[in-house]
């Protein structure tokens, strides 16, 4: 049987969603994304063009027939805002799921909690599938599955920073107890970082500066699609446990004095 990401009603051989900000121009951006494997492509509804015919718009260099298209809220930093822009997005005909952003301090960019549970009340209710971006709080985690959500998205580190997963212990916890897929959002610098993240059971992974922000991004997008590939294998195949000491490859037994 194929191992597939599941989200709500669709299914995705690809377990890398990237995003589309920070490349040099529009056609590097369709490179790296074909290079990445990725199915699921994030857009900032407020930072790039997706609704003016008139201007460049990133539709001319990603077929939505193609990749489905995860708009989000990044650069919203109230509930009203972040349900104002989900209902934009769908009425440029992007479809009804959406990544939810709701900041809350604009130097580490961590997640306004509150408003992010109002506003995904709010979108659930009004049909949308909801991937809320959270901090790597497994009490948020489990009310945000409650209310609907058709995943979650504890961050690895900050957005941007590169650091990899800095709890991965809250991330074993949100993992336990969820209902829906996991998937690390934010914080990954390289492909190490999305196969751990990975390898500890993760559904996904969702990045976009470590790949838009690297040296070579195509190359790096590859990397990526590697790093999460080899991340998911180990965790399905089991990884041996740890031990203090040495356990010999060959068996002793039998062998002549």
């Amino acid at each position: 049987m194929e191992d597939l990401l599941k989200l709500a009603d669709k299914s995705y051989r690809s377990r890398l969603i990237v995003g589309t900000g920070k490349y040099k121009d529009f056609a590097e951006t369709r490179k790296a994304i074909e290079v990445s494997g990725a199915e699921i492509v994030t857009v900032a509804v407020r930072r790039v063009n997706i609704t003016d015919p008139n201007k460049e718009n990133l539709f001319d260099y990603l077929d939505p027939k193609k990749y489905t298209i995860l708009p989000n809220t990044a650069g919203c930093y109230t509930a009203d805002d972040a349900v104002r822009t989900c209902r934009l997005a769908r009425e440029a005909g992007v479809g009804k799921m959406i990544k939810l952003e709701v900041i809350g301090d604009d130097k580490t960019l961590f997640p306004d909690i509150p408003a992010t549970l109002e506003a995904a009340k709010i979108l659930v209710k009004e049909g949308f599938v909801v991937l809320p971006y959270i901090t790597d709080d497994p009490i948020t985690a489990k009310k945000l599955q409650e209310i609907g959500c058709a995943a979650v998205m504890p961050l690895a580190a900050p957005i941007g920073s590169g650091l990899g997963i800095r709890n991965p212990y809250n991330i074993r916890i949100i993992l336990e107890q969820a209902t829906v897929p996991v998937i690390v959002d934010a914080g990954v610098g390289t492909a190490s970082d999305a196969a751990i993240a990975m390898e500890m059971g993760c559904d996904g992974v969702l990045m976009n500066t470590a790949i838009a922000g690297a040296r070579d991004p195509i190359l790096m997008a590859e990397a990526m699609r590697l790093g999460v590939d080899a991340g998911r294998k180990a965790f399905l195949a089991g990884r041996i446990p740890k031990k203090l000491y040495a356990t010999a490859s060959s068996p002793i037994d039998g062998i002549l004095g």
